[in-house]
């Protein structure tokens, strides 16, 4: 029993940090991330005499632009509102290399030059809470959600040059400012540092089509054509980041007891836990089932002691909860004698927002703490 006992401490020591850090985003926070970014290519349908030669030789009448893998990196200044919803403002870059382009059917030999994208976004996200779905210490938080803003565009050097024909394409350095738009989804992982947690996503990046200068040089003939093509800019980025909460609340310290001897050990107290939607003091159908064993295990053991403690979480002026927590005591008592439990064998208290099972900043809902204890001594 002793080791039993100290397991169970070490194990409430290991969690109670993460557990408190698990918790909706309140305040100012701070992220970086970087990662893979996967640019698509673009297809366009020849025109004019050019398209007329392919169609003639039975050759494709489309020309495709490629680029090869790159990265992304971003950083973000963000504010929770500790139910979940965040808005931030967003700085990023990417950058891809030319890979290549076909045209009429023709591949380029040689290829040069990068596109790189910078701007910045205004996003909105949503911290999808897991408790909410039955799972009492979640190890991360998924989240979702999305933003708008604005794009850079330059090309640096991009050129293809294609054999037999002798024939170069270039884009040269053009540049473009387009409106921006993307999605976002991904997951944190607190660290065991209050506030800081490990993020993980996929983002899809998109723009309007950017405009660029084109000039195509036929070498043995010695001509030139220049056009202005729109080009597609949709982008898969993969991305791992860090992002501190400055208002994440410090887990409560837990003190260690020492054991008491073996032979004075008294008998274990049994604790039942019930738990109230929000701002509210009625038994769910779970609610009813908790009390049920509860006054079950008065009837089988013979206890005569039974304490039934509300509480509620800092939503709410301490007034309010004060009397709420009161409340949701009541109404559990009030089930343990309609299941044959004395009045007079019970001790009901309120606590209000003073003990939270989950500490929490002011404000924070939190359903693990909108709870009634019973404990049979």
């Amino acid at each position: 029993m002793p080791r039993l006992r100290a397991a169970l401490l070490a194990t409430t020591l290991l969690t109670l940090p993460l557990a408190a850090q698990a918790q909706p985003v309140t305040g100012l926070y701070i992220g970086v991330g970087g990662g893979y970014n996967y640019l698509q290519g673009t297809e366009r349908s020849l025109s004019g005499a050019t398209a007329a030669n392919a169609r003639a030789a039975g050759l494709p009448t489309t020309v495709e632009v490629n680029w090869d893998a790159g990265w992304v990196g971003a950083a973000a200044l963000g504010w929770g509102f500790g139910n979940g919803l965040r808005a931030e403002i967003e700085g990023f870059y990417r950058q891809n290399d030319f890979h290549g382009s076909t045209a009429a059917g023709l591949s380029s030999r040689t290829n040069a030059g990068h596109v790189w994208q910078a701007g910045a976004m205004a996003n909105l996200l949503f911290d999808v809470d897991l408790r909410r779905f039955g799972w009492a210490q979640p190890i991360l938080y998924p989240y979702i959600g999305g933003g708008i803003g604005w794009s850079h565009i330059e090309l640096d050097g991009v050129r293809a040059d294609f054999r037999p024909t002798r024939s170069q394409v270039g884009f040269g350095d053009g540049a473009d400012d387009v409106f921006a738009f993307q999605g976002i989804a991904g997951a944190s992982f607190p660290l065991g540092v209050p506030g800081l947690s490990l993020t993980a996503e996929y983002r899809f990046f998109g723009t309007t089509e950017p405009t660029f200068p084109v000039r195509r040089t036929q070498t043995l003939a010695g001509a030139t054509s220049s056009t202005v093509p729109g080009m597609e800019n949709y982008n898969h980025s993969a991305m791992i980041g860090l992002r501190y909460a400055f208002n994440t609340p410090r887990p409560a310290p837990v003190a260690a007891v020492a054991p008491a001897p073996a032979a004075a050990a008294p008998a274990p107290a049994r604790t039942y836990l019930v738990f109230f939607d929000f701002d509210r003091a009625d038994l769910t159908d779970r609610a009813r089932q908790i009390i049920g064993e509860a006054a079950q295990a008065v009837q089988s053991t013979g206890t005569t002691r039974i304490e039934v403690a509300g509480h509620a979480d800092r939503s709410g002026t301490p007034q309010y909860n004060q009397r709420l927590s009161m409340r949701r005591a009541e109404a559990v008592a009030a089930e343990l004698s309609r299941r044959g439990i004395a009045r007079n064998q019970m001790s009901i208290q309120a606590f209000g927002e003073s003990r939270p099972l989950v500490p929490t900043a002011d404000g924070v809902r939190e359903p693990q703490n909108r709870r009634v204890e019973i404990v049979l001594r």
